[in-house]
């Protein structure tokens, strides 16, 4: 969506991102984990390239949906919520202790920031 391309933009201009052991190629939509290959979605790849493209910034469901999905929903809406978990079960080790998407309790979810995730490993 064009909110998403305008917070994308103010990002870092380089194609590639790494954080711990994940490395994200936005030019070509490619996520690899420990060099190897995730199968992600449309979505999935949007939600974590918005998070990763802002470490430590915490996003509302709300600002989720109307970043990643191009619309605004008044009341709750399990979309955010049951994509940030397919996410997660993709990219985190024990989604019990997610090391990478991190949820604000009361507010939305945040990407932890590089000194997090170094610390973790």
């Amino acid at each position: 969506t064009e909110a998403m391309q305008s917070e994308i933009v103010t990002a870092e201009k380089t194609s590639q991102l790494q954080f711990g052991n994940i490395e994200i190629d936005r030019e070509r939509r490619k996520v690899q984990l420990k060099g190897k290959r995730l199968e992600l979605t449309a979505k999935e790849f949007d939600l974590l390239l918005l998070f990763a493209a802002h470490p430590g910034k915490t996003y509302t469901r709300e600002q989720l949906l109307e970043l990643v999905w191009g619309y605004q929903f008044n009341g709750y809406d399990h979309t955010v919520n049951s994509h940030i978990n397919r996410l997660r079960s993709k990219i985190e080790e024990d989604m019990s202790k997610p090391k990478y998407i991190l949820t604000a309790w009361g507010v939305g979810y945040r990407f932890a920031e590089l000194e997090e995730i170094e610390s973790q490993s």
